[in-house]
């Protein structure tokens, strides 16, 4: 891999404000830019710089991947300067780079540092980016989707030793032309409907947006799940190949709480790749998974390798039904589902072009939201008592 020094790299790089504020939509290399930036400082001289995310998982899927493929893709990257546990990488200036999530509080208000670059801020509190910032002596880089305004727009911005950038995929030279022509498509749908009038403001342009009619608004996210203080319902799948992931989640339940689990959200995936991951899993006969029903072959060959998987009941506006008995109860995330914690903050009721709701949730954000909704239609749905069903 060839590292292409990038337009956004090198606005980034001329920023001079002690806090940067970086706001861009989808594709627009803020993370990778600002990862290159970080690097090159560490590699010139000894400092402490501090990388933090929502969670350790977000850090793992995004700024971590891209720190080790920029190190290896420059020759940088030693092994044994890496520490696994701690996720901390030592140059040979003596400089050390850390990684942490906003959920831990003692490193909120631990040690001190140079430089801070907070990823994907708008999921993190100003209580705890204000431990952070005032613990940093030099620069803080901030960065995020503008999905809607927050934090950095209204405290940040308004301090004089803030600095603003705006970047969009265009600024991304280095992006395939297939990416390209995908999220630009989206300026063709803009023209029809307000949905995607606001995610091309949003992920094209790379304006603050307004993320209106959420379907799951109302989740929090838990550290894990307890199977001992709640019951197993099913695992629910949603079928993918190329273009869209294949999803499986766990779905338990405790009371009027249902806790969520995702466990697999690749692209590529053939039924067989798909039962050796279930396999993998430690997922037998005696744990039943709830599928998209528009595969009847698939079933019955992943029912055939042994797993005991059902079609998911659908109907007449069983996608209604199927997220309104998801809404009675209170949602529950695992921090480890990454995607599936995308997509929920991201799954809205499609609008017409006067913004009006049409009942009809968008076609996309819904892959593991759909598998989610299998399980519910099998198991949790309402019976002609009115009861939930005893799972």
């Amino acid at each position: 891999m060839r590292v292409i020094s990038t337009h956004a790299f090198k606005r980034i790089e001329q920023m001079e404000a002690r806090k940067r504020v970086i706001q861009g939509g989808t594709s627009a290399s803020k993370t990778f830019s600002i990862l290159s930036v970080l690097i090159k400082d560490a590699t010139k001289r000894r400092v402490e710089i501090s990388v933090v995310a929502e969670t350790v998982p977000h850090l793992r899927r995004g700024a971590i991947r891209d720190f080790i493929k920029i190190m290896i893709a420059k020759k940088n990257f030693v092994p044994a300067r890496w520490n696994k546990t701690l996720l901390t990488y030592r140059f040979h200036t003596g400089a050390t780079i850390e990684f942490f999530s906003a959920d831990q509080e003692a490193r909120l208000r631990g040690a001190r540092r140079q430089v801070l670059f907070v990823n994907e801020a708008n999921n993190i509190s100003w209580e705890a980016y204000h431990q952070l910032a005032i613990r940093t002596s030099e620069t803080i880089y901030i960065d995020f989707n503008p999905v809607q305004e927050f934090w950095a727009h209204t405290e940040v911005l308004r301090e004089p030793d803030s600095e603003f950038l705006v970047l969009t995929y265009k600024d991304n030279n280095a992006l395939p032309d297939t990416i390209r022509q995908d999220i630009e498509a989206a300026q063709v749908k803009a023209e029809t409907s307000a949905y995607w009038a606001n995610w091309w403001k949003v992920y094209g342009l790379g304006q603050v947006g307004t993320l209106q009619g959420a379907i799951y608004g109302d989740f929090s996210v838990v550290d894990g799940i307890d199977p001992s203080t709640m019951k197993f319902v099913a695992y629910g799948l949603d079928w993918g190949f190329s273009s869209d992931p294949t999803a499986l989640v766990a779905v338990y339940r405790r009371g009027d709480d249902l806790f969520v689990h995702e466990l697999l959200y690749n692209r590529g995936l053939t039924n067989s790749d798909i039962a050796t991951k279930l396999k993998e899993f430690g997922i037998t006969r005696a744990w039943e998974i709830v599928a998209d029903s528009a595969e009847p072959k698939s079933i019955e060959e992943i029912y055939r390798l042994g797993f005991n998987i059902k079609p998911a009941s659908k109907g007449p506006d069983s996608i209604r039904q199927g997220i309104d008995v998801v809404k009675r109860f209170n949602l529950h995330v695992t921090k480890d589902s990454t995607n599936l914690i995308k997509e929920l903050r991201s799954y809205t009721w499609a609008t017409d072009k006067d913004g009006k709701d049409t009942g009809v949730p968008i076609d996309s954000f819904n892959h593991a939201c759909d598998a989610l909704r299998y399980v519910a239609l099998n198991k949790l749905a309402v019976s002609n008592s009115g009861k939930y069903l005893v799972v």
